[in-house]
């Protein structure tokens, strides 16, 4: 007998499969940050995100893997955000303006006080070692998928033409540049006139101050 799964039944089963993995991510990063990292163990990443450690391993391979998850999951909706902008809008605005508005739909930025439990998350992932390699590996993905959209929007070839790939490099140069910005800030500010300022100096062509 053949079942047929509606859309609607598939649609909510891929929003709860992502529910569980952002689950998953910030339960990492939570006791990562309250316990240190070599203090928490998948078993309890699992049992704070209230699932099975089997469930855990369908999602990840490493609680490395984990932490960095939610900060790869946010980088991969900027192309996303890029395809759904204006035709009309040029290029660098419409990049400016997709990693704004992806920003702009969590709290982890804000545009007052940062949440300050993913700015020590944030600072984990950057600083130690284990976690160093994750992170690359992320930040390679979403500038692979960044590119593909520039392509798209610009008619470029990502596989034969160095623009798409240059534009993805430089703007993901950009945001890491502005959230260190941000996390050296003192007091705290918001990320939003940082991304804007670092951005739109790539648009201007970085001219000498």
């Amino acid at each position: 007998m053949v079942v047929h799964v509606s859309r609607e039944g598939q649609g909510l089963r891929e929003r709860k499969k992502q529910e569980t993995r952002i689950a998953l991510s910030w339960a990492a990063i939570k006791l990562a940050v309250e316990r240190g990292l070599e203090n928490v163990r998948v078993e309890d990443i699992a049992a704070t995100a209230n699932v099975s450690p089997r469930t855990f391993n369908n999602y990840f391979s490493s609680k490395g893997e984990a932490i960095a998850a939610r900060h790869l999951d946010r980088a991969r909706l900027f192309a996303q955000e890029l395809r759904r902008r204006p035709a009309s809008e040029p290029l660098w605005e419409a990049i400016k303006n997709s990693v704004l508005t992806q920003l702009s739909l969590g709290q982890d930025y804000g545009d007052g006080q940062p949440d300050q439990q993913w700015q020590t998350g944030i600072r984990l992932m950057i600083s130690e070692p284990s976690l160093q390699g994750e992170m690359l590996k992320a930040n390679a993905i979403a500038e692979e998928e960044l590119a593909a959209a520039i392509a798209e929007r610009t008619g470029t070839d990502v596989t034969r033409d160095l623009y798409p790939r240059l534009v993805a490099g430089a703007t993901g140069a950009a945001i890491r540049v502005a959230m260190d910005q941000w996390l050296r800030a003192d007091p705290p500010v918001s990320i939003r006139p940082l991304i804007e300022e670092a951005i739109g100096r790539l648009a201007a062509g970085l001219p000498e101050p």
